[in-house]
């Protein structure tokens, strides 16, 4: 069985909606029975990657034109037109086309460029002739097809070959599509896919819904603590599954007495009415001797001061009263622009890792303080004075006035501790917000135990959407991975959050462990009125519910303020970013009902 997957770019709209660093990349619909539906919210998920220059900087780049086609090894191959960012014709390919791999559509590699001519290629496709043993590629240029021979696809290499007028792919047609309903398609091609292949990209590329609710018809308990253990069990159209407590009315239920008693409940579920802060950018929510504790970046005050609030829940923090911890005042070196403060526990100690500078923006820079042992998170006295994170050798981590460092976070894995942060040279030349990583000094915090390495650029189109920019990582961490999400793109309507992987056993210091998604997982596609969704942190409650902190804007030119969401995970057991409260559980599911025997 298989089903049909169309492949398209988009149309280009405002530059704060979807820019043409957006819409010019490889997008995906599928047909499952009544006509073609867009995934991944009629976001892009193959894009082209930046071109490098001597200075560090980068050119971005788009696409235009994708094909798929199938190669004799059982995966797929992509070709399209590179282009420069805003779909103008690309100078540094003329002549050529962009070639990658995939196996599932999900996870995409760049194989580089195949030379066909010395003019702009303006359509393509590509199939394997079995009669010559060698992928056709058929293409136009100024008008006129022509056609090129490729033994093999993964060389790069091809010669010219006679054009035959009755091949369908040398004519090159777009599928004539009738009715498509997706806000602004231009379709390139279609291509038949297995159903194994077209489910996982439908999970994959498709918000998780809940469809059904389940919980015995009968249960047994002594108390109310007794059956507060049984959860119900909330199933997705994916396939996966959530375990959830139960809110039971128990007013008619005597414990004491032994008997059967019918019951009624609702589906317990935490509510967080976006906002739950405005003003508040880079939240982060912390949890410490039994309570939790919120921080942000505060653009109320122009990031003049580090306020705290704490709760003995995470619903409680939403109204909980906000203390100042951090101020511009109170240390002569410590200005302005006190960015990205984040919670995290080492060696038993409460640490805040922040950014902040000594007056100048080219001085921002990563700092870090820690609690007295036996102090109160609340009490500003009890944190020591906030110093410079170093290299190993003490000196400074980037050259100061030059270079600034924000958006530190740490994680313990496999027995060591390891921190990333965010880099940015700005001279003498603007090289962007790249992803750096070392291992730190568990003792002495302060230091890095390691040299950095570069993790990653902003060298897709969304990661440099109106500004280069990877910053933001924050761990999320499984029995056998890494997850460590970031964010790209400015910090307006655009900004967005991806992720990079790694898997258990694979050494964290090189750079090649790492795998960078293709696409974002969490943008202002994602959940409606939610627009620059990005910079965010996770935390577990006492459930063992992963939640979500982020901020995003009400609009999209509203203030940047914090959101909480739970965190999902698929069926394949990887986390989902945009399951927002109604997805998570169904209205008209929630009620549900039981018999109780008493013991």
């Amino acid at each position: 069985m298989s089903k049909n997957l169309l492949i398209y770019t988009r149309e280009p709209m405002h530059t704060d909606i979807y820019d043409a660093k957006l819409a010019y990349s490889m997008h995906l619909a599928i047909d499952c029975g009544d006509g073609y539906k867009a995934l991944n919210h009629n976001s892009g998920v193959f894009f082209a990657k930046v071109t490098h220059n001597p200075d560090g900087t980068m050119n971005a780049k788009s696409l235009k034109a994708p094909f798929a086609f199938k190669l004799q090894d059982g995966k797929y191959g992509i070709v399209a037109i590179r282009t420069n960012a805003d779909g103008s014709p690309d100078e540094q390919s003329c002549g050529c086309v962009l070639a990658a791999v995939t196996s599932d559509f999900l996870h995409y590699d760049e194989l580089g460029l195949i030379k066909l001519c010395d003019t702009y290629v303006e359509k393509v496709a590509v199939k394997f002739c079995e009669k010559g043993q060698a992928y056709k590629i058929c293409y136009m240029t100024e008008g006129v097809h022509k056609a090129a021979k490729c033994a093999d696809f993964y060389s790069l290499s091809c010669m010219p070959v006679n054009v035959c007028d009755n091949d369908p792919n040398c004519q090159l047609k777009k599928p004539e599509l009738e009715g498509l309903d997706i806000e602004g398609a231009h379709s390139s091609c279609e291509i038949e896919i297995p159903d194994d292949i077209a489910e996982k990209l439908i999970n994959k590329l498709t918000t998780p819904k809940n469809i059904a609710i389940d919980f015995p018809a009968e249960v047994t308990a002594s108390s109310a603590d007794e059956l507060s253990d049984i959860k119900a069990v909330a199933r997705y159209t994916d396939g996966s599954t959530d375990e959830k407590r139960v809110d039971w009315d128990l007013s008619a239920v005597d414990f004491s007495k032994p008997g059967r008693y019918e019951i009624k409940g609702s589906v317990h579920q935490d509510h967080f009415a976006f906002p739950v802060a405005t003003d508040r950018a880079d939240p982060c929510i912390g949890k410490w001797n039994g309570k939790y504790y919120f921080i942000a970046t505060n653009d109320a005050d122009g990031n003049r001061t580090l306020n705290i609030r704490c709760a003995d829940s995470i619903p409680e923090l939403v109204n909980a009263e906000e203390v100042c911890i951090l101020d511009t005042n109170t240390y002569e070196d410590i200005r302005g622009l006190l960015w990205a403060p984040e919670f995290h526990i080492i060696n038993d100690r409460l640490y805040i890792f922040h950014a902040a500078t000594t007056g100048e923006f080219f001085w921002e820079e990563s700092h870090l303080m820690v609690l007295r042992e036996g102090g109160d998170p609340m009490n500003k006295d009890d944190w020591s004075r906030t110093k410079r994170i170093t290299k190993k050798d003490g000196s400074e981590l980037c050259e100061a006035g030059k270079v600034i460092s924000l958006d530190m976070t740490t994680f313990r894995w496999e027995g060591k501790d390891y921190v990333a942060w965010s880099q940015r040279q700005f001279v003498p030349v603007d090289q962007g917000a790249w992803l750096l990583f070392a291992r730190l000094d568990t003792n002495d915090p302060w230091k890095l135990a390691s040299d950095p390495i570069v993790l990653s650029k902003p060298d897709y189109g969304w990661a440099n959407n109106h500004t280069f920019v990877d910053e933001g990582p924050f761990a999320l961490l499984t029995d056998d991975k890494v997850w460590l999400s970031f964010s790209s793109a400015a910090v307006d309507s655009t900004y967005v959050v991806s992720f990079i992987t790694l898997e258990k056993g694979k050494d964290p210091l090189v750079a090649e462990n790492w795998v960078k998604s293709n696409y974002p997982s969490f943008t202002s596609r994602s959940v409606e009125g939610e627009f620059g969704t990005g910079h965010n942190a996770y935390v577990i409650d006492d459930d063992g519910k992963v939640w979500n902190t982020y901020h995003a804007r009400p609009g999209v030119y509203g203030p940047r303020s914090s959101g909480i969401r739970r965190v999902h995970f698929d069926v394949y057991g990887e986390p989902v970013l945009d399951v927002a409260e109604e997805l998570d559980v169904n209205p008209e599911l929630k009620e549900i009902k039981t018999v109780l025997t008493v013991k």
